[in-house]
C-alpha cells in the first residue's frame, strides 16, 4: 500500500488527505492545532463559490467540477455545506472582468445571464446601482459554510482511515516529516500549510513572491428580508468588495478584498481593524443604504497566502515532497476538484500545470475576484474569499 503524509488540515490538506485515503493510500494528516481552528484561512464563517474568473478557463472549469464535489460532500455529511443562492456580479464597465467572464462561461456552457442593473436591484430589499453598466448572474453559484466544511472534510478523511497527528510538522529530508520526536516516512509528502508556508519553506516563498496578508471580514445584523436565499451572494470586481445575504443568522457579509498588510498567522492580532469596518460601512452606504447603520454581528481576521499573479503553487520541492500553497484568496471553493487534480499528479497520471511552478511571478489584475478601485472609498484591491 502506498503511503502519504499531508501536513496541514485546512481545506486543501483535508481534501487531499480524503482523496488519497479513498484511493487506497495509507495517510497521516498532521495539524499543529485542529481541523477548522480559527487561525486557518479556511476557518472563516463562509466562502463564495462562483465560476467567473475573467479570461481564465482553467479555474472556471475547476470551479464547475468543485460545485459537484461540494454537493456530494453535503449529501455524505447529511448537512448543507453549500447553499446555492446564486451570485450576482456588479459590473461598472461595459468591457471589464464581468464581460470577459461571461464570454468564458458561454464557451464552457456554464449557466449565466447578463442583466440590466434594474433587474439586479430586484434581488435585494434595498439597492443603489446607478454606477453599474450591467450585472452578471450565475445561478449555479452560492455560499460555502467554510469552517464547518473543513471539519466535515477532515472527519470524512478520518472515517476513511486517515491517522490524525497533532503537532508542528517540520521537513526531515526527502519523503519524511518530523513531528516532535516522531519521524514519519512515506512515499509522498504533501505540505498544505497555508499561511505557514513562508515559515516552513522560506525559499519557496522567496522564489514565488508569496506573502501573507491580513484580511478583515465582517458580518452585519440585517432584518429577515436580507436572508440568503432569496438574497444572493454578490461581487463587485472594480469595487474590491464582496458578500452575501444573512446565512443562518450570521449576518449580511460585506468585506473588502483590498490587499491587506503583511501578517503573521500564529501570533498576529485577530481583532478586526477600525479601517476594515469603515471600508465595509462605506460600501453598505453606497450599495445597500438601508444597512449603513447596522451593528457588526461577527468580525474575523483571516489571511491570504498571496502570490503576485494570484496563481497557486503546486510543485515538487524535493524528491517525493510536494508543496501546495498560494491559494491567494480564491482557493477554498475549488477544494474537492483540486484534491482530485493533486491525486492525479501524485499518482503520476498527469504533470502539474507550469503556471503553478516555483518560478518568479509577475503581478496581474485578477484571478481572485477584483483588482480595481472602489469609487466610494478610494480603496484598491483584489477579491474573493
Amino acid at each position: 500500500m502506498r503511503s502519504a503524509v499531508v501536513a496541514g488540515a485546512g481545506i486543501w490538506g483535508a481534501s487531499v488527505a480524503l482523496a488519497l485515503a479513498e484511493d487506497g493510500w495509507r495517510v497521516t494528516l498532521v495539524e499543529r492545532h485542529q481541523p477548522g481552528h480559527l487561525r486557518q484561512a479556511s476557518a472563516g464563517e463562509t466562502r463564495l463559490l462562483r465560476c467567473s474568473h475573467g479570461d481564465d478557463e482553467w479555474y472556471a472549469k475547476l470551479a464547475r467540477r468543485a460545485r459537484d464535489g461540494w454537493r456530494e460532500l453535503s449529501r455524505r455529511a447529511g448537512e448543507e455545506l453549500y447553499t446555492e443562492s446564486g451570485v450576482v456580479w456588479f459590473a461598472r464597465r461595459a468591457d471589464g472582468w464581468e464581460r470577459r467572464s461571461a464570454a468564458v462561461l458561454a464557451r464552457l456552457g456554464i449557466p449565466h445571464e447578463v442583466w440590466e442593473p434594474d433587474r439586479a436591484a430586484h434581488m435585494f430589499p434595498g439597492f443603489r446601482g446607478d454606477d453599474l453598466t450591467f450585472a452578471l448572474w450565475e445561478p449555479l453559484a452560492g455560499v460555502l459554510r467554510a469552517r464547518r466544511a473543513v471539519q466535515v472534510t477532515a472527519g470524512l478523511a478520518l472515517d476513511a482511515g486517515v491517522r490524525l497527528v497533532r503537532g508542528r510538522a517540520e521537513p526531515y529530508g526527502a519523503g519524511a516529516v518530523r513531528v516532535g520526536e516522531e519521524v514519519i516516512r512515506a512515499d509522498r509528502v504533501v505540505w498544505a500549510v497555508g499561511a505557514w508556508l513562508p515559515e516552513v519553506f522560506p525559499e519557496v516563498a522567496r522564489r514565488t513572491g508569496l506573502m501573507v496578508t491580513r484580511q478583515d471580514t465582517l458580518h452585519f445584523a440585517a432584518p429577515a428580508e436580507w436572508a440568503l436565499p432569496p438574497v444572493p451572494a454578490w461581487l463587485d470586481y472594480d469595487g474590491s468588495m464582496y458578500g452575501h445575504g444573512d446565512l443562518g443568522g450570521a449576518g449580511m457579509k460585506v468585506t473588502s478584498d483590498e490587499e491587506g498588510p503583511p501578517y503573521e498567522p500564529e501570533g498576529g492580532d485577530r481583532r478586526v481593524s477600525a479601517r476594515g469596518e469603515q471600508v465595509a460601512r462605506a460600501y453598505l452606504e453606497r450599495r445597500f443604504p438601508a444597512l449603513a447603520g447596522a451593528n457588526v454581528l461577527l468580525g474575523q481576521v483571516c489571511q491570504y497566502g498571496l502570490t503576485p499573479d494570484a496563481e497557486w503553487i503546486i510543485a515538487e520541492v524535493a524528491e517525493d515532497t510536494w508543496v501546495l500553497g498560494g491559494d491567494s484568496g480564491h482557493g477554498f471553493k475549488h477544494a474537492p476538484a483540486l484534491a482530485a487534480y493533486v491525486l492525479a499528479v501524485l499518482n503520476g497520471e498527469r504533470e502539474p500545470e507550469t503556471r503553478f511552478g516555483l518560478h518568479g511571478r509577475t503581478a496581474t489584475r485578477g484571478l481572485r475576484t477584483s483588482g480595481g478601485t472602489d469609487l466610494s472609498s478610494g480603496v484598491k484591491g483584489d477579491l474573493d474569499s
